[in-house]
């Protein structure tokens, strides 16, 4: 069994690393379970509390090279139109030019670009994040929470991540309602990705 250090960016988006019993020589396949991905968010509202939304339609494919992490590679893809803040006539509001504009800019996507291992269960992930028609590059502090065989599917393998950051939306263009809103977003991921025959 390879260690969790080694296979740490095993996630990278989205999105994290991984401690798993995989053949130490080529690369291997992952992709993004859905069913068991959350990709969320965090924004200021007025000052008094935060307003908290998620995106429901989220996917992604990863190769992860256990003997060299840092060739390890991630592409996630979001459907900006499945933002889901709990109400409604605000999802509306978000998809529209104010913020998203999904008719102009459909999709955010995130391509990572480098990966440091940074403890045994820990990593900064950069990637590039195209939002609202703009690309930069945004970090990510991921933990892996647990690796190995699915506990009900043995021919399965799981490696379940969490991953933290931030980002000005100022900066990808998308200005509306500042200073009365917030700029700066919480990225929140807790995502399982299963790996490919």
């Amino acid at each position: 069994m390879l260690n969790s250090k080694r296979l740490l960016p095993v996630f990278l988006m989205l999105l994290t690393p991984a401690s798993l019993a995989l053949p130490a020589s080529a690369a291997d396949q992952y992709l993004l379970d859905a069913s068991h991905t959350s990709v969320m968010f965090g924004v200021s509202h007025l000052g008094f509390s935060r307003a908290l939304g998620t995106f429901n339609k989220v996917e992604g494919a990863l190769t992860l090279d256990a003997e060299e992490p840092e060739k390890s590679s991630v592409v996630v893809t979001i459907d900006a139109a499945s933002i889901d803040t709990n109400h409604a006539e605000r999802d509306e509001h978000m998809r529209n030019k104010d913020f998203f504009d999904v008719a102009q800019f459909p999709t955010l996507i995130y391509k990572s670009t480098s990966v440091k291992v940074t403890g045994d269960k820990t990593a900064t992930i950069t990637g590039d994040l195209t939002l609202h028609g703009v690309t930069k590059a945004v970090p990510l502090e991921v933990t892996l929470v647990k690796a190995g065989p699915h506990p009900v599917d043995k021919t399965r393998t799981i490696a379940g991540f969490s991953a933290r950051g931030t980002l000005k939306r100022s900066e990808f263009g998308m200005t509306y309602g500042l200073p009365l809103l917030g700029d700066e977003v919480e990225i929140i991921i807790d995502s399982e990705t299963i790996k490919q025959p």
